[in-house]
């Protein structure tokens, strides 16, 4: 069976999903003129303001109840982002691909960062309400906007087996791996703790899961950072090499590693859309949830988080392990290269901290992947025993269920329902995608009006005023 998902896997990646990422991404920055680009300042500015408003509580409705703030929504997507994809899947790519899979990576991140701001613009745009937040995400847009009932019933399902519990497998498989190899502690009782702690959480709702991505998310990626950096500050005469053996690698001239253009290619754009979701259509589930004056805001922050997770988190892991040369090994692969690539450069607590900060970037990626599952099961059934059912499936066995299996396994269901989750989205925004182009060109034109604080009703698209819940004049 492992084999059989394998060679699927290598025909969606090989001939489908690697073209139509790359063109959709190159169409969506022809059509928004470089949005990923020339705004980069408007998206800083926005997130900036955005967490300065959650931290002094000014993120409350006119009854004084707090709603789900841009900068939250922010986090809880960067949560799922920023996980095993950062730490584990670089290592991965670059075990098997070679250092080129790091430019692969990036390209990706560049032009898929123009994907992601029109799906999860779109998710705003046509967002519903709901009891503590908003709700949303590409199923809403697939009916709302296509008519489509089959097709956004069928991405609902996808993404529930994709991120609620296949991808929380990989995520507690990781953790597991990083924990034993750090500490010597059993998967099975790292697992059993892991899905207690991640009950508790989902159990209360999108409330305590934004509140607790929203404290895990920086410290994590800030002392990740920090640490990165100062690895790197230390062996700055290997930079030169390390670029040129990334460039080469990517275009077959190194073939190191067993590399070559395919594989570097291959694995960089699988473990880079694992990374960021730029158009997986995983973001746009909680980037509906937050409360802002115009769609393109929202879309603005989450294409910032491709360029956080893909151009800053991978790219320090990937220089680390590059810099060690320890990616030449064979045995070596996922977390346990990467543990041992610090350790060649800061010793024994090398492991320790990646097991350290495995465990807080996996365990926010198990509570925001449980979040797109909850979104999607309540498009398809208002059922309550439904959903205590999934949240158990979600945050309890296939926690379980990660941290038991073999590390090929679990991988290989991930990129199996990637592939076809991926294929099912951007069909959807493409054929959607010109209202996300509007809604930029009503926002920029704001802007050059002096308007500070852009804002949306939904009159401003009378063929879509029957179709869009929120945005009232």
């Amino acid at each position: 069976m492992n084999e059989l998902i394998t060679q699927l896997n290598e025909v969606l990646w090989s001939y489908v999903l690697i073209v139509a990422l790359v063109g959709c991404g190159l169409w969506f920055t022809w059509k928004t003129r470089f949005v990923q680009f020339r705004m980069v300042g408007e998206m800083f500015r926005l997130l900036t303001e955005s967490a300065v408003d959650t931290a002094s509580g000014k993120n409350k409705d006119e009854q004084g109840k707090r709603h789900i703030s841009s900068f939250q929504a922010f986090a809880v997507s960067v949560a799922t982002r920023v996980g095993t994809g950062n730490l584990a899947g670089v290592a991965t790519a670059i075990a098997i691909g070679g250092p080129g899979a790091v430019f692969w990576m990036w390209l990706i991140a560049l032009i898929g960062s123009a994907t992601a701001f029109v799906e999860s613009t779109l998710a705003q745009l046509f967002k519903k309400k709901h009891k503590d937040s908003f709700i949303g995400g590409p199923a809403y847009y697939i009916q709302q906007g296509l008519h489509k009932r089959w097709m956004a019933v069928l991405f609902a399902v996808l993404i529930t087996l994709q991120f609620g519990l296949s991808n929380n497998s990989i995520q507690a498989n990781t953790i597991c791996g990083a924990m034993q190899e750090a500490f010597g502690f059993s998967p099975f009782w790292v697992g059993t703790v892991l899905a207690a702690m991640a009950l508790f959480i989902v159990f209360g709702g999108i409330q305590r899961i934004a509140h607790v991505s929203s404290v895990l998310v920086p410290l994590m990626a800030v002392g990740y950072l920090v640490l990165a950096m100062v690895v790197i500050a230390m062996n700055v005469e290997h930079i030169p090499h390390v670029l040129k053996a990334i460039v080469e690698n990517a275009f077959g001239l190194g073939q190191m590693a067993g590399g070559g253009i395919g594989a570097a290619m291959m694995n960089g754009i699988k473990r880079g859309l694992f990374s960021n979701e730029a158009g997986e259509g995983s973001a746009p589930n909680v980037a509906a949830t937050a409360s802002t004056t115009h769609p393109v805001k929202q879309g603005l922050i989450q294409a910032l988080g491709v360029f956080t997770d893909t151009l800053l988190v991978c790219s320090c892991t990937a220089f680390i392990i590059l810099i060690s040369g320890l990616y030449q090994h064979p045995e070596l692969n996922s977390i346990a290269l990467t543990q041992q690539a610090l350790q060649s450069e800061i010793g024994q607590a090398g492991p320790v901290f990646v097991a350290v900060a495995i465990f807080l970037f996996a365990f926010s990626s198990i509570i925001g992947n449980y979040y797109y599952g909850e979104a999607n099961i309540r498009f398809i059934t208002p059922n309550q025993k439904v959903m205590t059912c999934y949240r158990i499936c979600s945050a309890g066995v296939m926690v379980m269920f990660g941290a038991l299996a073999s590390f090929e396994l679990a991988w290989n269901v991930v990129d199996f329902f990637m592939a076809f989750l991926t294929a099912c989205n951007l069909v959807a925004i493409v054929l959607l995608g010109r209202y996300a182009f509007r809604l930029l060109d009503d926002y920029r034109q704001q802007k050059r009006q002096g308007i500070k604080n852009p804002v949306f009703h939904r009159s401003q698209l009378p063929e879509l005023e029957d179709e869009i819940e929120c945005w009232e004049d």
